[in-house]
């Protein structure tokens, strides 16, 4: 039987702030960065995974690469306790996967404390998402994840047409972005995100809870861009509507117009 590390519960001093731990009282962890949730992992089941967007994001991988043995390549931009890369690692065995995660000190903890996969599997780089991003060779990723967050926003210079250049020159042919957009009810940021991420991808959709669509709650809303088909089969929508908090796809002319005409970001000068 394979050895789970046993985490305890507490505060943790981390390179950019407070980390806490804390079990969920069935078999689970909820880490909290900063006072911002951030992971939830099952260390005896890491394909349990209970942030509906990471859901989302996994039904639109496994509507686009149903079959598990496919050698998938994806950079995850954020990782905290790597919840979706382990569960990712899980699903497709063939995979390889590099979590990039910007606390150093969180990134050991994560290792410390769950049971993750090792290299060349998962491999986790300590660095800045958009200085990894423009490292890396061109077309060598078939899924790039976008889920940085500094507490309850994403860094500016993670939402811009400059980066989102980069992220569609490092993906292969047919490869996906997908973004985890965060947002308050008037959807004024994640207007603009969307609006950045159709002025460099050809193809975008949406996903998220009916309600945040409506502007009747703040939370996520999860971008997925290529530059080839994106997933949207009937099979996908019955897994988005019957998830235990169902969500709804928004696909072509319809994502794109969501966005209502609202100013692309870019870098700002100098």
């Amino acid at each position: 039987m394979a050895h789970v590390p046993k985490p305890e519960a507490g505060s943790f001093d981390i390179s950019t702030g407070t980390a806490e731990l804390t079990h969920d009282g069935v078999g689970g962890w909820l880490l909290t960065v900063n006072g911002a949730q951030s992971s939830h992992i099952d260390p005896f089941d890491p394909t349990t995974l209970e942030f509906e967007y990471m859901r989302q994001m996994t039904a639109v991988i496994d509507d686009a690469h149903p079959d598990p043995q496919t050698p998938l390549r994806v950079l995850h931009l954020g990782a905290a306790a790597c919840a979706l890369p382990a569960a990712l690692a899980h699903r497709y065995p063939r995979s390889r996967h590099v979590a990039v995660e910007i606390d150093a000190e969180l990134a050991r903890l994560a290792r410390e404390w769950f049971d993750l996969p090792r290299a060349p599997r998962l491999r986790i780089r300590v660095g800045d998402a958009r200085e990894v991003v423009e490292s890396l060779t061109e077309h060598t990723r078939d899924i790039v994840i976008r889920d940085v967050f500094a507490e309850s926003l994403t860094p500016d210079h993670l939402k811009t047409v400059e980066f989102t250049a980069a992220v569609r020159r490092l993906l292969a042919p047919g490869g996906l972005y997908l973004a985890n957009c965060g947002d308050r009810r008037d959807l004024k940021s994640v207007r603009r995100e969307i609006s950045t991420i159709a002025e460099v991808f050809p193809r975008v959709e949406l996903i998220a809870d009916p309600s945040m669509f409506n502007g009747r709650r703040s939370g996520n809303i999860v971008v997925v861009a290529g530059d080839g088909p994106l997933p949207d089969s009937p099979q996908l929508q019955r897994i988005l509507r019957s998830d235990p908090e169902p969500s709804r796809l928004i696909a072509g002319d319809a994502a794109v117009e969501f966005a209502r005409r609202a100013p692309a970001l870019h870098d700002q000068p100098g």
